[in-house]
């Protein structure tokens, strides 16, 4: 049986991707922050699914960590098919506001946790000449976005590392891909006021925001055989708005 590493997934996208992924039949571990409550559910319901499951409560921003979350899911099954980059924060604020502070913690998780996941795994499927990585960007990663300088550098980052680490591995057959999410359905967007969400919407020319489910198929094409010959490339999830 074959196994999905996912950052970020005790919530949100990445459970709506644990679970997916445990759907298709994939041992799941996956690192959480800080809520072990919702990790603990998240491996629940995966494992009603017919696999295992385990979270580790890890920091992706520290190098040492992520070294012991790979190290950690290798004890537990041997082997990582799959890895999955989607623990992400926001600290937005307009450019004038945006302390060191600010832009120093989006880029440590969001591009260097990121960095650190791939350089640890990279390693193992290097040895198992094989292997997919995905990783999750954003559309303002794409097109920018006012009030998120430090967000869309952060995710704007993650393509270029994605395009270049997939001419890497390609001649190992080592998948590299990113996607780019829209507006999604999440903890964040319901604290919306109605006025933001109808600004939001009247960008979207499907007319509504996305759901975890939708990333987390996008997650599954690329984590699946049927995206064998497909690497380097940036899907975005959007309806449209891009």
């Amino acid at each position: 049986m074959s196994t999905a590493l996912v950052t970020g997934g005790s919530r949100g996208i990445g459970r709506a991707v644990c679970l997916k992924l445990a759907e298709r039949g994939f041992n799941i571990a996956f690192s959480y922050n800080s809520n072990e409550e919702q990790a603990k559910e998240t491996i629940s319901l995966c494992e009603a699914k017919g696999v295992k499951a385990v979270a580790f409560k890890f920091d992706v921003s520290s190098s040492s960590d992520c070294t012991k979350l790979v190290e950690q899911t290798l004890e537990t099954f041997n082997e990582i098919d799959v890895l999955v980059n989607n623990a992400g924060i926001t600290r937005d604020s307009l450019i004038m506001r945006i302390s060191d502070e600010d832009i120093e913690k989006v880029i440590d998780v969001n591009l260097k946790g990121t960095f650190y996941m791939m350089r640890e795994v990279s390693k193992v499927m290097l040895k198992q000449r094989k292997g997919s990585i995905i990783n999750m960007s954003s559309v303002v990663g794409v097109v920018g976005n006012a009030g998120q300088v430090n967000y869309a550098a952060s995710k704007a980052g993650v393509i270029g590392m994605t395009k270049s680490l997939a001419k890497e591995l390609a001649r190992r057959k080592i998948r590299v891909n990113a996607i780019a999410p829209g507006m999604i359905e999440t903890d964040m967007t319901a604290k919306l006021s109605d006025t933001a969400k109808q600004n939001i919407l009247s960008t979207i020319p499907f007319g509504e925001m996305g759901k975890p489910e939708d990333i987390a198929n996008a997650v599954a094409f690329f984590a699946s055989e049927d995206s064998r010959y497909i690497t380097g490339q940036v899907l975005l999830v959007d309806g449209g708005m891009v």
